[in-house]
Parts: C-alpha cells; structure tokens; sequence
C-alpha cells in the first residue's frame, strides 16, 4: 500500500489548503498522513479522518537551531514511518521537508510551489536567499509542482530546476460547496439583515489573513474610503482573523483611523462551510495582494458568481481574467484601484455580464477534481505503478 507524508509548515494549511486531496488520496486507497507543527486544527484533521504528527517548525526564515531540531524530528519520523511519498508544501517545510527525506531516504520526494515567497519588489538579497534555498531543496526532489505557470517559467529561468522536473498542477475548489445554486435571495436577505445592512447598500467583500502589504489591506482600506465618499452606501466586510495574521496586522484600530469603521465590519473568521453564502451576498470581491500563489479566495468567488477585483502580480492574473470574472488594476495604485470597485458598483450591467460568465469560467479552470487527477497521475509516474493501489 501506498503511504503518503504531507507537510506543511503549521496544520491551518493542512486543513485549509489540503484536505480535499489529503481525503481524496485515501480515497484511492492510500495511507494519507498530515505532517506540520501542531495547532488548532490538530484535532479537526484527525476528526476528518487524517492522522497527524505533529512536529514544531518556525514560520521565520532564519532560525538555524530550531530549523536543525525540526530537520532530526522530521528525519526520525520519516524512517520510522516508511513513507512511498513525502509531498512538501509551503516554504520553511518544503527546505526541511524535501532534506529530511532524502536524508531518510524515502523514495520519492514531491513539492507544490503554492506561490514562490520572492517577486518582483523583493529586495535583491533576500530574492538571492530564497532562490538558494529553493535550489538546495530541488536537488533531491523528483518533481515540483507549481499552482500557476508563472512561477515554473521563474523557477527554470532562475535556476532553482530545469524543465524536466516541474509540472503544472494548478488549484482547485469544491464546486459543488461553492454552488450559488444553494442558495435563495431568501438566504443572502437574512445574512444581509444579521449584519445590518440595508438593501441599498453595495457590499465589498475581503477573505484572508489581515496583512497590511502582503495582502493589500492597506489599498483596499484606502480604496474603500474613496467610494465611500463617492458613493454614500457602500459597506466593507472582511473576513478573516486577527490571530491568523503574522506582521503588519489591520483591525478595527487601523480602520478607524482611516475613517471607514462606520462601514467596515470585520467577522473574525467563518467556517469553510458558511464562506459560500457570504460570497454570494458579495457585489464584489477585492484583492490587492502583492503575489498569490493561485488565490483560493478568487476561485471561490468566481464559482459563487461574484466578479473579483485583484492586483495585477503573479498569481492573480492567472486567477482572473480582465473582463471575464473580474478586474486586473496596477498593483499598489489606490486610485486605480477605487476606480474599478466604483466602476463595478455603479455600473449594474457590466457587474451582472461578469458575474454571468463567473460560474463557467470556473467549472473550466478551478474544478478540484481535475487537480487531484494530475496529481495522482503523477503520483502513478513516479512510482512505475498502474495506480496508487
């Protein structure tokens, strides 16, 4: 029987990320183990049938002892399980994870690029550091599979590997929890009432982790502002949670200072299974991060029928197509970006022609299954078998 490690550097990532494949492998008949630090979502991975091992690993780039303690963990847990497959993913984990596998000589080693860390604005010294790192890993991996096609054409111009060992996988959602089908106006009024909002009121939506610069908040806050005072009757709604958010956190704090906390209404987070409804009460989904790997946030708003607005940097121009699900504007242009959300609120046709054309544009590019067939048809490769029985 086929035994699989995927690791990840915390188990959200697991969960969040992963736990479709993670229960679609074991679907095929594999051992599926989940391997990252422990943490909230310990207990909810083993309640959904997956067993994981806990090992402690820093998120920081440069903890040399810590990052040796988790490497001898991470190589004791790989002997002791006798693992057909370590698949990293996430960058502390995919260094530590890809070394200690081959130095526990397992006999495939497999890693998912979900977005390289380093882009165009990295200061020149830390992109030479990442690309090193990512490099020494690649050595002993036998394939890399990249989310977006940008980052194989960088990771074969820089060196990091040659053509011969990555592959497109690209991502996917459950198109069938992110159904606007599902859902009544009946259902999108009475969560529309619960956070207090009128029926006349254009609601911009933000999912994900509360960073300033990585995700943009900093221009959509001040985005936001601007159509406010444009157009009067808009909200923000931004879902995700404080305690998610590594550095430059925005809250309520910073909301209030930039003078929008009288539509700005902050959720905390919102299980998986809720996320739907709340993309469908959306006009529109904002964006403005400063690289993704393929956002999962696009992807299911898309498949709710709700247009995106996104910077254009690597990995959102391969989520949203400009005029077909959605807007491409400047990355860290403000105006620009205040530009298009007014242009999609007040414009009532031209939102309704993207969001018609969302749905289909989604059963087309972000249907998980099909990334789950790459991903077992590789599996299959490497391991000379017919299938992963």
């Amino acid at each position: 029987m086929v035994k699989i490690a995927h690791v990840t550097t915390i188990d959200a990532s697991l969960y969040h990320l992963l736990l479709d494949q993670l229960i679609s492998l074991q679907g095929e008949g594999c051992t599926v183990v989940g391997v990252s630090s422990s943490g909230p979502y310990h207990e909810k991975l083993r309640d959904a049938g997956i067993r994981h091992i806990p090992v402690l690993m820093t998120r920081k780039i440069f903890t040399p002892f810590r990052d040796l303690l988790t490497l001898v963990r991470l190589v004791d847990v790989f002997v002791r399980e006798d693992f057909s497959i370590v698949h990293t993913h996430t960058p502390k984990a995919g260094v530590l994870g890809r070394l200690a596998a081959y130095f526990a000589r397992v006999p495939v080693i497999v890693h998912t690029i979900h977005g390289f860390h380093f882009h165009e604005r990295t200061p020149w010294i830390q992109k030479k550091l990442f690309i090193f790192l990512e490099k020494a890993a690649a050595r002993p991996t036998d394939l890399i599979l990249s989310q977006n096609k940008e980052d194989m054409d960088i990771a074969v111009r820089t060196g990091i590997c040659g053509p011969e060992k990555i592959e497109f996988l690209g991502n996917g959602i459950n198109l069938n929890r992110f159904d606007p089908q599902r859902f009544t106006s009946k259902d999108v009024d009475a969560l529309r009432k619960s956070l207090g909002y009128s029926d006349d009121e254009r609601v911009i939506g933000y999912v994900g982790r509360l960073e300033g610069r990585r995700k943009g908040l900093w221009d959509l806050l001040t985005a936001a502002k601007i159509v406010k005072d444009h157009m009067g009757q808009v909200q923000l709604l931004v879902v995700g949670s404080l305690e998610r958010a590594e550095k430059d956190v925005v809250g309520p704090a910073q909301v209030e200072k930039i003078g929008i906390a009288d539509i700005c209404t902050f959720t905390g987070d919102v299980p998986n299974q809720e996320l739907p409804l709340y993309y469908a009460m959306m006009d529109v989904l904002v964006l403005p991060s400063l690289y993704e790997g393929l956002p999962r946030v696009v992807m299911e708003a898309t498949a709710m029928g709700t247009p995106a607005i996104v910077s254009d940097v690597k990995g959102n121009r391969e989520a949203v197509r400009h005029g077909t699900n959605g807007l491409l504007v400047p990355h860290g242009d403000r105006q620009a970006l205040a530009a298009a959300i007014y242009k999609l609120l007040e414009n009532d046709s031209l939102r309704k022609e993207l969001a018609a054309s969302c749905r289909d544009f989604a059963e087309e590019h972000f249907d998980q299954q099909a990334v789950f067939e790459r991903l077992k048809r590789s599996y299959d490769a490497l391991l000379g078998t017919p299938d992963l029985r």
